[in-house]
């Protein structure tokens, strides 16, 4: 039977509940047990890929091709494994369920109602996942903050858990934020002892608090949060600002969470074994030789919109004992005029074309790819930035004047980058991506080919509508370009790269999902060894 980590949030959204969970995940598996997690979020969106960025970060992209919460990222980086798009439940997945059962007449005449409906839905889409997994805990983040009228069937579903699975099955965890006031440097509780008392009238009482704070949680706080959360001071922790966020697995075993969590779950507190991720972090805060990474979006007002990318070229720093420098330009005030597209080439030594789709800022990200031609600056463009890529070097190299992405510009003499034909009669716009990871093989020696070490198939994540016309690529190899991947159920282009370039590659899929803190992902590290002009790949990468 697993046992169950339920972890909710309070004062606050973006507390740190997802670090929190993915952490109390890394402290169980370094312990000996199978872990997997969950992360329900209350939206009635089915899922996250319809959802604007600037609404709700990064649409992380699991391997079956579930379009989900960023949160879902990090449990894969901080657990190393490969979740499920079954790992992300929202309300508008258990609403349709439920609605769809009820017009099957299912219920058998029944009053739907939220309780037991709904509610019931929700334990079995849980249940589910922890039978399909066979882990030994589940830990479930419920999204969102305690009070909010969309989470409370969630909240209600988890206490039910609680009553059906058993008290030592079941744990309850709270992270709530304690503020420090800028005009007296105080440390205040009563955010904590608010939120703890609204999430004790829906009839759930914590077995832990994570209090989240600028600074660690000072003995006096601790004690009131304890008193009057009617728990002992040993289940207040503390989780501070940190420099990384891959130290906090580190400073909550510090504490004592890890053995606390196997204890109240009546687990074998065995002994843990932090000692690579420890050295990874000692790698990531040790680095002091600067790379300077040019990140070229329109989403960049928010940085959560392009986090696996963040953590990818970290991961990717620390492997190669180097301090990446993220550098922020907004495509659309290239676009504009606002802002040159040389800097980004001129002021960094690598440059990275993000992933976004639609009209706005594409044509600032394809001045930007013009120049890195020119200049001949390492670079790496993904998913759209790879198809831009495309329009640059058939503008730029191949004398295709007016080339464009038939997204862009539906009329363009040039459709180089042109829609799936599968796309062109769909009536729905959400879940139908080409999505979820795919084969593709790579041409022997090819640039591609030598950074993945050899390897003839590799395994990566896709998520996008549009592909390289087949019709222009002998005029677009003739100007350059080269081909170095293709994928293997039906030959579109997923790699290219520019010869006499000392690094410039176009990754159709997303190769930053499929990054590791221990295990980078290739594309990445190829950049920063590239930007510090050593070769993008080693004979033994």
């Amino acid at each position: 039977m697993a046992k169950y980590v339920f972890v909710t949030g309070g004062v606050l959204s973006s507390v740190g509940k997802g670090i929190t969970t993915a952490s109390i995940g890394l402290l169980l598996k370094s312990r000996g047990y199978t872990v997997t997690a969950i992360k329900i979020d209350p939206y009635l969106n089915v899922d996250a890929g319809t959802m604007n960025p600037y609404m709700h970060g990064e649409v992380f992209v699991t391997e079956d091709g579930g379009e989900t919460d960023l949160d879902l990222g990090h449990y894969e980086r901080f657990l190393d494994i490969n979740l499920s798009k079954r790992n992300n439940i929202t309300a508008g997945q258990i609403y349709l369920t439920v609605i769809q059962r009820e017009r099957r007449g299912e219920y058998l005449g029944q009053t739907v109602q939220v309780i037991p409906h709904v509610t019931d839905e929700i334990k079995s889409r849980i249940r589910e996942v922890a039978k399909n997994s066979e882990a030994d805990v589940v830990l479930v983040e419920i999204g969102g903050t305690v009070g909010d009228i969309e989470g409370l069937p969630f909240l209600e579903a988890i206490r039910q858990m609680r009553l059906e699975e058993g008290f030592n099955n079941t744990m309850f965890v709270h992270v709530a934020l304690a503020p420090v006031l800028s005009t007296t440097g105080e440390q205040k509780t009563k955010p904590v002892q608010h939120s703890v008392q609204e999430l004790r009238r829906i009839g759930i009482q914590p077995d832990a608090i994570i209090t989240r704070s600028p600074r660690p949680l000072e003995p006096g706080a601790r004690r009131k949060i304890a008193l009057y959360a009617n728990l002992p001071p040993s289940a207040v922790f503390s989780s501070p600002d940190v420099e990384v966020i891959y130290e906090v697995p580190i400073v909550l075993e510090n504490q004592g969470l890890g053995s606390f969590v196997t204890k109240r779950l009546g687990l074998e507190d065995r002994e843990p074994d932090l000692s690579k991720w420890e050295e990874f972090v000692k790698r990531v805060k040790s680095a002091t030789k600067k790379i300077r990474v040019a990140m070229v979006g329109k989403y960049t007002k928010l940085k959560d919109s392009y986090i696996s990318i963040i953590e990818a070229i970290r991961h990717a720093g620390a492997h190669l004992q180097v301090k990446p420098i993220l550098n922020w330009y907004e495509s659309t005030s290239i676009e504009k005029g606002e802002l040159s597209p040389s800097k980004p080439v001129e002021e960094n030594d690598a440059v990275i074309v993000l992933p976004g789709f639609g009209q706005r800022g594409a044509e600032g990200k394809i001045k930007v790819i013009e120049k890195v031609i020119d200049e001949d600056k390492p670079f790496l463009g993904i998913c759209f930035g790879m198809q831009l890529a495309v329009v640059a070097i058939a503008r730029h190299l191949a004398g295709l004047e007016n080339a464009n992405s038939t997204e862009i510009d539906p009329d363009t003499p040039y459709p180089v980058i042109d829609l799936l034909e599968e796309q062109r009669h769909l009536d729905k716009l959400g879940g139908t991506m080409r999505l979820g990871a795919s084969p593709i093989v790579l041409i022997n020696n090819t640039l591609v080919y030598k950074i993945y070490g050899g390897l003839e198939i590799v395994y990566e994540r896709h998520r996008h509508r549009y592909e390289v016309n087949p019709k222009f690529l002998d005029r677009l190899v003739s100007a350059g370009m080269v081909v170095s991947g293709y994928s293997l159920d039906k030959g579109l282009v997923e790699f290219i790269e520019l010869k006499d370039h000392r690094l410039f590659v176009g990754s159709q899929p997303h190769p930053e999902f499929h990054s590791r803190p221990m295990k980078p992902a290739p594309l990445f590290v190829a950049l920063l060894r590239a930007a510090q002009g050593l070769t993008p790949y080693t004979t033994t990468n």
